[in-house]
């Protein structure tokens, strides 16, 4: 009797035991899966931020890729029209060259000798000009000075005795591209009215320099 109630008594505790490790064996696995789980996701979340993150860099490089590709097209386009417009603009200095060894060059520099006394309003001026135009400038500027006087007696009654004189001094002769035409100084030249051909034909092209544009690159427009 006593030996059945040790053996139930055992039994019992056996079954026990086994419930209790059956208990600890499922908790485990579940907070190993659980665990696992967390682990996975988190990993997960790593690789697709990395991804992601990957992925803008891309974008990024080819965003500034193609950014630097456009300017460099841009700044070559600009280039080839700078030279074209430019090469234009030569080709215009070259053919005022043209019109300085015309027959009718003298009459031109007698008009741009009476359009520089008028806009230099000064009395005594000192006109310089090509060292191969000074010949022709002695001929005509006797002339110039009596369109002048004319002019502003006509316009305001008041008969001027300027006193114009041509550079005598050969090395202050112009030089450069100037393709012709005249400078004229006063006050010992703080006063300068430049009317070479070359500047006149810069303040054509930057005058009409928009239209210019609009002809040979109507794509801007």
């Amino acid at each position: 009797m006593a030996t059945d109630q040790i053996r139930q008594m055992v039994n019992f505790i056996l079954q026990e035991a086994h419930e209790k490790a059956n208990e600890i064996r499922v908790k485990t696995e579940h907070d190993f899966n659980l665990e696992k789980q967390t682990l996975v996701h988190e990993a997960k979340l790593a690789i697709q931020e990395e991804f992601s993150k990957k992925e803008k860099d891309r974008e990024i490089q080819e965003r500034i890729a193609r950014s630097t590709e456009i300017g460099t097209c841009r700044a070559k386009k600009m280039k080839l029209r700078d030279e074209l417009l430019q090469t234009l603009l030569s080709e215009a200095g070259s053919k005022c060259a043209v019109v300085a060894r015309g027959q009718n060059y003298p009459q031109l520099l007698q008009k741009l000798i009476v359009q520089g006394l008028i806009k230099i309003e000064e009395n005594s001026v000192t006109i310089f000009c090509r060292g191969e135009d000074v010949k022709t400038v002695e001929s005509i500027l006797p002339k110039a000075i009596e369109e002048y006087v004319e002019i502003i007696e006509r316009e305001s009654s008041v008969k001027l005795t300027p006193d114009v004189k041509l550079n005598t001094v050969r090395s202050k002769d112009l030089t450069g591209p100037t393709h012709g035409g005249i400078m004229l100084t006063a006050l010992d030249g703080k006063i300068v009215c430049d009317n070479t051909m070359a500047s006149r034909l810069s303040l054509v092209y930057q005058e009409l320099l928009p239209s210019i544009r609009a002809i040979l690159f109507p794509e801007e427009q």
